[in-house]
């Protein structure tokens, strides 16, 4: 890969240092844990970010986003490290849409992809388990039942997981608690009937919860591409996530 900046990627890089600095210094984080928000982060200045087209900066322009790649978010998650800049970039713009990009079919695409792009959406990842990340220790279940499913299960650190409108759940149905075979993804809606949200408060500040799944029951339209495989789209999103973190993490060392 090309690691020099073209034209536009350091004009998206000039243009998300001077949002950062003054729509979201670090006093904002600080006036945001202080102030013990429920939210977590600026909702005004999230839709404006959306405005700007990060949200759906690895959207295709054909489901409304600009398709600009991970070069494109890594720029604007490096200027947000640098004022540690709280929003739904990393669970939402970097892992969320990519996953259901990656898996998920054309309705799921055309119903979610427009909605991340223009702000409306927050999706969250449901992944780990314990202290560890640990992507293929997964021991929530999802069972059939019925024309679908129920998954029943405990998912921690999960970014941004008490203010999504959407969960992504990684369940097994099917193989042994530490295989990639046989895990799935799920789209959970946030108000899913047996899904628990608490928020947890992180040394960070960064916004995570932890969720409980008791008996959730979803439709065969929440699976995310095939039920079994989804271990394979996962860990490809994932690299690309840790990518984007390592960015940031570069943004706050500068």
């Amino acid at each position: 890969m090309d690691l020099v900046l073209n034209e536009e990627q350091r004009i998206l890089k000039h243009a998300a240092g001077e949002f950062f600095t003054a729509q979201m210094p670090l006093k904002a984080l600080r006036d945001l844990r202080d102030g013990a928000d429920t939210t977590g982060f600026d909702r005004a200045a999230w839709r404006e970010m959306a405005e700007m087209g990060w949200a759906g900066i690895l959207v295709p322009e054909s489901y409304g986003g600009v398709e600009f790649g991970y070069k494109g978010i890594g720029q604007v998650l490096e200027q947000a490290g640098r004022t540690l800049a709280a929003s739904p970039l990393v669970s939402t713009a970097l892992t969320g849409a990519p996953l259901v990009l990656a898996a998920g079919s054309e309705a799921q695409k055309a119903s979610i992809l427009p909605a991340i792009a223009t702000g409306e959406m927050i999706l969250a990842l449901a992944l780990d388990e314990g202290a560890r990340h640990m992507p293929s220790s997964i021991t929530t279940r999802a069972e059939a039942f019925g024309a679908g499913y129920r998954i029943s299960g405990r998912k921690v650190f999960v970014l941004d997981g008490h203010v999504a409108d959407q969960v992504i759940v990684v369940a097994r149905t099917d193989g042994g608690n530490a295989e990639t075979r046989g895990i799935s993804l799920f789209l959970v809606p946030a108000e899913a009937k047996g899904l628990t949200r608490t928020r947890t408060a992180m040394v960070d500040s960064r916004n995570a919860a932890i969720l409980r799944f008791d008996g959730v029951e979803v439709g065969a339209d929440a699976l995310l591409g095939k039920a079994g495989d989804g271990y394979t789209v996962l860990e490809a999103v994932l690299d690309g996530a840790r990518a984007g973190l390592a960015a940031e993490m570069l943004g706050c060392g500068l």
